[in-house]
């Protein structure tokens, strides 16, 4: 899972739902910031590191200032661990399951150029433990059998097809045009792997640029297309279409992912629309977004499983932390649950949600001590993972990757 890396982040029927990362800039709410997607958010964040020289999260971050956790709630499957950050168990509810986590870290390379690295840990299905790997950017896929891979050193020039049972590559899938990014289609038969002529993480100091009123390298834009490849036949279709420049004199990330709408039936990447992005069907041919996707906001809404639903924004006033899930079709509120954002559905009526811990989350004090938990559209609460630092500029943030069971 287009990262939000992943950022990207949200259930992943693999559609543009999912995280978390990675990854443009981060829209400012009250209190705490909203991540767009997984892999739309790469450029802001490792400007940030690199002007801080450190490490910075990649923008899920959420959490919700007030109410008690509840009894267990009636949600099949339920795999808690609120002593474990980042978590070393499987943590999962309902339909939802955490395939994969990230932490980031800016790595510094020859003359005054960097790479932001994506560090993954990945669930191995026999043991039920995240286990950490050197893979430079990796998708699940629903079912959370098989894990889309690509090695260091992005971009590469093949796919791996790894099984999440033994943690070995069953078969690889080579590409003419080097690739920095997968997704797996909503119904797990196709990916799409964006390439790209440079690493799409990189940082050049050839391409510096003011951040902060420093001087730091920038992001370079190389994005060449993308390939739509039947994961059965490993058949690749190739789709040239160049990155889009950025604006108002930030550089665009370098890593310009494209995405799977919800259907699946078209692509999308930043664009010029209200929500940044553009549409387009396998072919490249630009369309307009679908009707649901149209009438939000935000590119990284998650629909209930029974489509009814589609989370918001951050609706907290004061010292309330909270979010809205509005109605599909009318967009009306239908709900407002605990959390600052919303990133999975584990059945019609509960959703996991970034929280932040009840005594501390003040503004500039503890907004970014956050964890994950499990909100029943009644409000009642469940934590399901331990709290993450404080700092939103440290190495050991994790950021999870949601998959359909």
């Amino acid at each position: 899972m287009a990262p939000d890396p992943h950022a990207r982040a949200a259930l992943k029927t693999s559609s543009p739902e999912a995280r978390p990362a990675a990854d443009s800039a981060e829209r400012p709410q009250p209190l705490l910031r909203r991540r767009k997607t997984r892999r739309l958010v790469v450029v802001a964040v490792v400007a940030a590191v690199a002007a801080a020289g450190i490490a910075v999260s990649l923008a899920l971050r959420g959490g919700e200032a007030h109410g008690r956790p509840a009894s267990a709630p009636d949600v099949t499957g339920v795999a808690a661990h609120p002593d474990q950050s980042p978590p070393r168990e499987l943590i999962a509810a309902g339909r939802a399951a955490v395939s994969a986590y990230y932490t980031m870290k800016l790595v510094k390379q020859p003359n005054g150029n960097a790479i932001g690295t994506y560090e993954w840990r990945l669930l191995n299905t026999t043991t039920e433990r995240y286990e950490k790997t050197d893979w430079a950017w990796l998708d699940v896929a629903p079912g959370t059998r098989t894990a889309a891979v690509l090695e260091r050193d992005l971009p590469v020039d093949r796919i791996g097809l790894l099984n999440l049972a033994t943690g070995k590559v069953q078969r690889w899938i080579k590409v003419d045009r080097s690739v920095g990014g997968v997704q797996f289609s909503p119904d797990g038969k196709r990916l799409l792997a964006t390439a790209y002529g440079l690493n799409p993480d990189g940082l050049f100091k050839d391409a510096s640029y003011r951040w902060n009123g420093k001087t730091v390298p920038g992001p370079k834009q190389s994005r060449t297309g993308f390939y739509v490849i039947d994961v059965a036949s490993g058949k690749a279709d190739f789709v040239g279409l160049p990155a889009k420049k950025g604006e108002q004199g930030i550089p665009a990330g370098g890593r310009q992912d494209f995405q799977w709408s919800r259907d699946g039936k078209l692509v999308w990447g930043p664009g010029d629309d209200k929500a940044g992005v553009s549409y387009y069907d396998v072919t490249g041919k630009t369309m307009p977004a679908p009707d649901q996707e149209a009438r939000q906001s935000n590119p990284g809404a998650v629909w209930s499983p029974d489509g009814n639903l589609v989370t918001g924004a951050f609706v907290g006033e004061g010292d309330k932390i909270v979010s809205e899930v509005r109605n599909a079709k009318t967009g009306k509120r239908a709900a407002v649950v605990p959390g600052q954002q919303l990133l999975a559905w584990a059945d019609n009526s509960h959703l996991i949600a970034w929280r932040c811990d009840p005594e501390r989350c003040k503004p500039g004090t503890g907004e970014f001590r956050n964890q994950l938990l499990l909100v029943g559209l009644d409000g009642k609460v469940t934590p399901l993972s331990g709290f993450r630092s404080a700092k939103a500029q440290d190495e050991s943030r994790w950021f999870p990757v949601f998959t359909r069971r």
